[in-house]
């Protein structure tokens, strides 16, 4: 009998001053329409790569991931590298071309443009870059001496898909690979990141700006005249985990109970960058809430299908609504969480009784820490009657 699944849910509520995080092609900051209502959008791509960045800062450099076209390239700066830098004491010249012939195998196209690239991002892990390289076991001058055709021939000996298909970085087993030309590459995420909308309707607004030339004494006119568009929002957000993917795509207990707990604090403390420097809208959430499900994920975008009003402040109207909508559907389902775990600043009664005692955030991650190395050792996670239950 297989393993039940475990689902970890992130909800996060967050408030962002005027901003404009996420824009689309014309610098208008991404919107969407919702419950009829024109909302705030920041997409899941943005915020998946936000918190990759997050993610990749408590990370050694040798454990990271990178997406780029440049796999060539990478490659070959190894192999030129000295033997007692882990490279293969190669000309640039030669690096090139046995660089060129290990990838072969892959079947990876070309940029139509530029030779040394190919035609889409792949996204793999720095140490399998490094397996390639340890493929060769010292006969790295041996193989560059060969024609091309035995180079080819020998080439094929080695087992350079299975290298790339293996010893996958925590943030390709997060947030998967897609290969169209080599589906052997493929990974499943383990993440599903939905996009973040605003509780509440929205209005794009216009700043405009001069910059003045400091050294023009001829008029007091601006050097310059722009603006950026902009809007405010309290946004929720929502991605899923599943720890059986995890597990499966990282072959390692100990990884997966690291890498979930890292998940969640990257994701919870990301933001993207979009007009950084002219807004300062880095925030931390108001509410930080993880639901445990062993049948399927629950995004709990309903609770907002009405826009929000504000009337006691959209932050906290926010608040209130998810702990309806959680209540809601696991009265109405049947579906109640296994285990509910929250940090959060809001007060009142309806919060507590619905989502636990808030933690600290800290404690909130050894909770997700402890959790996820139970599911690892017993198979399954008990259901917890209370949602104070769940956050012992």
């Amino acid at each position: 009998m297989s393993q039940p699944a475990l689902f970890i849910e992130v909800h996060i509520l967050q408030s962002l001053p005027p901003s404009n995080v996420n824009r689309d092609d014309s610098g208008t900051p991404k919107q969407a329409v919702y419950g009829g209502a024109r909302r705030a959008r920041v997409s899941s791509q943005a915020w998946k790569r936000a918190t990759r960045t997050e993610y990749a800062k408590h990370v050694p450099e040798a454990d990271r991931a990178t997406r780029t076209k440049r796999i060539a390239t990478l490659l070959a700066q190894r192999l030129a590298r000295p033997a007692t830098e882990g490279g293969a004491d190669l000309t640039g010249e030669q690096a090139d071309r046995l660089a060129a012939a290990l990838l072969e195998p892959l079947g990876i196209t070309k940029s139509t443009k530029k030779d040394d690239q190919s035609a889409y991002l792949l996204f793999f892990g720095k140490k399998q870059l490094d397996a390639l390289v340890g493929l060769l076991n010292g006969r790295a001058a041996e193989l560059v001496a060969l024609s091309d055709d035995d180079l080819k021939v020998e080439v094929k000996k080695l087992s350079v898909v299975q290298t790339l298909s293996t010893g996958h970085p925590a943030e390709v087993a997060l947030f998967g690979r897609m290969v169209a030309d080599l589906p052997a590459l493929n990974v499943d995420a383990s993440v599903q990141v939905a996009h973040a909308l605003s509780t509440h309707a929205v209005r794009t607004e216009f700043d405009y700006y001069t910059a003045v030339d400091d050294e023009n004494t001829d008029d007091h006119g601006a050097g310059m005249i722009g603006t950026i568009e902009f809007n405010s929002s309290t946004l929720y957000r929502y991605a899923v985990l599943g720890v059986h993917q995890l597990r499966d795509n990282l072959s390692n207990v100990e990884e997966t109970r690291k890498t979930a707990v890292r998940f969640v604090d990257a994701f919870a403390r990301s933001m993207p960058t979009g007009h950084q420097n002219s807004f300062a809208h880095r925030t931390l959430p108001h509410l930080v809430l993880l639901t445990v499900r062993a049948d399927q994920p629950v995004n709990l975008v309903s609770a907002y299908e009405e826009p929000v009003t504000g009337v006691t402040g959209l932050a906290s109207e926010s608040v209130v609504r998810l702990a309806d909508e959680l209540k809601a559907v696991g009265e109405t389902w049947g579906d109640k969480p296994l285990r509910t775990l929250a940090t959060y600043t809001a007060e009142g009664d309806k919060i507590t009784e619905v989502f636990g005692s808030s933690l600290p955030f800290p404690a909130l991650l050894d909770s997700v820490d402890t959790l996820v190395g139970q599911w690892l050792a017993d198979g399954e996670i008990t259901f917890a009657e209370t949602a104070e239950a769940g956050a012992r």
